[in-house]
């Protein structure tokens, strides 16, 4: 029978908070990451690497999207793409033949496009960039091996995952299941700043080891939300029910694109740094015409299409949270192998037949007024014109709407989500 390898995904969510940013706590791992990015800057190659891979990503996070649609039914949804792409293609350093190929069909990656080498360097330059101090978004990504004593971990397979994903690799006692399982949430709870707690409730007894990927993101919005503008309004569950939300209120100038294909409105709100998010707002009746043509390139040619422009924007304050069955989603992706007994993860140890018994993902975001204070830029609005143009637009998110929100220095979409109910709290 073969030894479970247990493959746990972990991550937080969006926070819009007013708080100062506080300091990444693994310097260690900061300056080893920072110093291996330096040592890459003069390769040109390297540093398109991360180019390379973002559009299979953003294939695979909209593959995923429409396969967890299906799941779950009407119900909000969040996640993030990048972190279950990061960890299943670490562990497929370690896998071989057909379940190397499944992981890599179902990830989106076409090898006659792109060599293995290309792939693994394009995640390595996403890490470097993602995990730089000195952005003004709050953002840490970083992996985890937590390893029996009992699993002699081969060496190609540990340098690697230590060179591309800056990896550490934690010994750990799985024979004492309460102690692992209490190791790896304290570790998690660190790396997400409290946010996520006791998430592992079980291990298989079979398990040698636990593959965590962590992402924290924290947003400060470049033209915050004036909490006195807040108010209780009613949002719009279907044609018959509605909640009371607490709706933010901005009149200001932002891009926006109008989609009349999809019937659907698209708006941009920037966060300070290279990051933004984008809040699709479909027409009644439509949303899921718009979920439907959710390609890579419908969201390029929304962000090809944006007009600054003014408008009147009503936003939800809005906390929820995700927990998925990786496994199962990718099962009926057609990733099976590698939670079969015929996986080929001989890659990983000497002389130890694996499998991957369990996936599991857990997304939190919370999206409120606050943050830092807008750049000086920002104060320049091209209000004298506006007499020239119709009113402007009022977009009212006072229905269920889509949120990404992109990374643009790596080309990334970080989370992605859909909003129907802002007052619901149940994963």
């Amino acid at each position: 029978m073969k030894s479970a390898l247990y493959l746990c995904l972990l991550l937080l969510g969006l926070q819009v908070q007013g708080q100062h940013k506080s300091k990444l706590n693994d310097e260690q791992q900061e300056q080893k990451i920072l110093r291996s990015s330096e040592d890459h800057s003069q390769s040109e190659g390297e540093n398109l690497a991360h180019v390379k891979i973002a559009s299979s990503n953003a294939d695979f996070a909209f593959k995923f999207y429409k396969q967890l649609r299906e799941e779950v039914g009407n119900k909000n949804i969040f996640f993030s793409p990048l972190s279950i792409s990061t960890a299943f293609t670490m562990l497929s350093l370690g896998a071989r033949s057909n379940t190397l190929s499944q992981l890599y069909k179902g990830l989106a990656f076409n090898l006659t496009e792109l060599e293995e080498q290309e792939i693994h360097k394009g995640f390595q330059r996403v890490l470097q960039l993602l995990n730089d101090p000195y952005r003004d978004v709050q953002l840490s990504m970083g992996n985890a091996l937590f390893t029996d004593e009992r699993l002699k971990l081969l060496q190609k397979f540990l340098g690697d995952i230590t060179n591309f994903y800056y990896s550490e690799a934690i010994p750990s006692n799985f024979q004492n299941s309460p102690e692992a399982i209490k190791q790896i949430n304290n570790y998690t709870e660190t790396k997400t700043h409290g946010k996520i707690v006791g998430l592992l409730q079980s291990l298989d007894p079979d398990t040698v080891m636990v593959l965590v990927n962590y992402i924290f993101f924290k947003g400060y919005w470049e033209k915050p939300f004036n909490s006195l503008s807040t108010r209780d309004d009613d949002f719009l569950l279907d044609a018959k029910n509605s909640v009371k939300v607490k709706m933010m209120h901005q009149s200001k100038a932002f891009n926006v694109h109008r989609d009349e294909k999809l019937s659907c409105w698209v708006v941009e709100i920037p966060y300070k740094g290279n990051a933004a998010a984008l809040f699709v707002l479909p027409d009644e009746g439509t949303m899921k015409q718009v979920e439907d043509a959710l390609l890579k390139e419908t969201v390029f040619n929304w962000m090809q299409s944006f007009e600054k422009r003014k408008i009147y924007l009503d936003l939800p304050k809005f906390s929820i949270s995700g927990s998925y069955d990786v496994k199962s989603l990718f099962e009926k992706m057609g990733v099976t192998e590698v939670f079969s007994d015929d996986a080929d993860l001989s890659g990983i140890a000497e002389k130890t037949l694996l499998k991957v018994s369990k996936a599991i993902h857990k997304a939190v975001v919370d999206v409120s007024e606050n943050g830092t204070e807008a750049a000086a830029v920002t104060v320049v609005e091209l209000v004298l014109l506006s007499a020239a143009y119709p009113l402007p637009p009022h977009i009212r998110f006072n229905r269920p709407f889509l949120m990404m929100i992109v990374d643009k220095t790596t080309h990334s979409i970080l989370f992605m989500g859909k909003i129907v109910n802002p007052a619901a709290k149940e994963d």
